[in-house]
């Protein structure tokens, strides 16, 4: 979208053709794939050390304060880059923000290849492999953003909640990846280098589908009445409607307490449970189960909510449930040969907390209408990414170490995750009380789609009028 004037423009067209028929086109299916595949390399990125932490310090030759840095910088650049994220991809576009977050993506995990060459001094290996991160990090707001943009523009009312949680789980899906691989990886090939070539192989992949196969910056005609006002606010008008809305606010703290607290869960997990006795291979397992039970449960929810529209009662259950499965995993991860236990409480609390991420992702757009869905999205994640840096300073302050552990494999030094877990379980319990008790929304998008005038949806492989040429969206 250039400017507000575009999208008057093309409300004018159709409000003066009441015949208009929506078109959706086939290659939405291929654009949602590649998009699928950014979200998973990316995720696969973010997480491939949390799960090998101890290999991974030693390998690199740092502690494990710095091993976390790799996944925090994730967060750090999201904090500060995120804002400029969510205008790219209101402003320049979706097509042009998937092929620079592909590029981004593809370039930073070579780097990382290119950090553990044996022709790298062995003090240059972790800043290498770092600036690759890096690289990685700075691709994830403009993938991560994306879904419920492409959602909007490209797929029908009745098929965006389904887009969006493939789209969206697309990345726990990396992580459930990085989380059954990284530990194999490293135990059969004991090479971090191969553990890095082998994920830098999907990022090219998708670098390559998407600079060469994505060729539009929106369908020729629009899928639905709401996407001709989508957008239609300037960037800096529409951050400031967020920012006085106060439904918006509520889920924007609260549910991205609740993305914190998850990537405190990812990122630490392995930590928690090798002090117990736990091997890296069950500490894997356990992040998997949580988001195979993740990914089921988000189809389910997609689907019910594509049906019912009920966004907010299915994110106010879920998260509810969410808070009660991080409470009594704060007790069972600190007892030792528990396996059984754990891993329920995990698949537990990934079918409730992972799953409900899409639903409160098209629940902001529903209530910050018409706002453009990249800026609504956007302003979660960096909420979520900022109380995550935060919780994961407080909870790496309040471990203690321990004079004496007898249970525990840790490969560094051992310390007490007893009141970290804790703080993390009341700190998702906090959140969930808020938004339950405070939030409540008018669901403006279905509202404006309800009381425009009727129009058919048909499927196209090709073809449509003028739409691209009068707006971005």
């Amino acid at each position: 979208m250039d400017d507000g004037s575009s999208s008057e423009d093309v409300r004018s067209h159709l409000d003066s053709r009441n015949t208009t028929k929506f078109k959706v086109y086939k290659r939405r299916w291929f654009m949602l794939f590649v998009l699928c595949l950014l979200n998973c390399s990316n995720a696969m990125s973010w997480l491939t050390f949390a799960p090998v932490a101890d290999q991974s310090a030693q390998y690199l030759r740092i502690s494990l304060n710095l091993v976390n840095w790799l996944s925090l910088v994730y967060v750090v650049v999201a904090i500060f880059f995120s804002l400029i994220t969510t205008w790219v991809l209101d402003t320049l576009g979706l097509r042009f923000s998937l092929i620079m977050g592909s590029w981004l993506n593809m370039l930073g995990t070579v780097l990382r290849v290119i950090g553990m060459l044996n022709c790298i001094p062995e003090w240059a290996m972790f800043p290498v492999v770092m600036g690759g991160q890096t690289l990685c990090a700075f691709a994830q707001p403009l993938v991560i953003f994306a879904p419920t943009k492409l959602a909007a523009l490209w797929f029908p009312d009745h098929q965006r909640a389904t887009a969006n949680m493939m789209a969206s789980m697309a990345n726990t899906v990396g992580l459930l990846l990085a989380n059954i691989f990284s530990p194999m990886i490293i135990s059969y090939t004991i090479s971090l280098f191969m553990l890095l070539l082998i994920y830098a192989i999907p990022a090219i992949v998708a670098c390559f589908l998407a600079t060469v196969g994505i060729r539009e910056r929106v369908p020729p005609t629009p899928p639905s009445a709401s996407m001709v006002t989508s957008s239609s606010e300037p960037f800096l008008q529409g951050v400031k409607l967020l920012l006085t809305n106060k439904a918006y606010m509520v889920l924007l703290v609260c549910f991205g307490s609740g993305i914190g607290v998850f990537t405190c869960f990812s990122t630490l997990l392995e930590q928690i449970l090798c002090v117990k006795g736990y091997p890296n291979d069950f500490a894997g397992l356990c992040g998997a189960v949580a988001i195979v039970f993740g990914v089921l449960g988000a189809f389910l929810l997609g689907l019910y909510v594509d049906k019912t529209k009920k966004f907010t009662e299915v994110t106010k259950i879920n998260m509810c449930l969410t808070s009660l499965g991080c409470s009594v995993f704060a007790v069972v991860s600190q007892l030792s040969e528990q396996k059984f236990i754990i891993g329920a409480v995990c698949a537990w609390f990934g079918f409730f907390g992972y799953s409900v991420y899409p639903v409160a992702m098209e629940l902001g757009v529903e209530c910050s209408y018409p706002v453009g869905e990249a800026t609504s999205s956007g302003l979660i994640f960096v909420s979520g990414q900022i109380q995550a840096a935060i919780y994961l300073l407080l909870l790496q302050a309040l471990a203690k170490p321990m004079a004496d552990s007898p249970l525990s494999v840790c490969a560094d030094a051992n310390v007490s995750w007893r009141v970290p877990v804790l703080v993390m379980a009341g700190l998702c319990t906090l959140g969930t009380c808020c938004f339950v008790g405070f939030f409540h929304t008018d669901y403006r998008r279905i509202r404006a789609e309800a009381t425009a005038s009727p129009n058919t949806v048909t499927d196209q492989s090709t073809g449509g009028d003028t739409w691209a040429n009068s707006t971005d969206a």
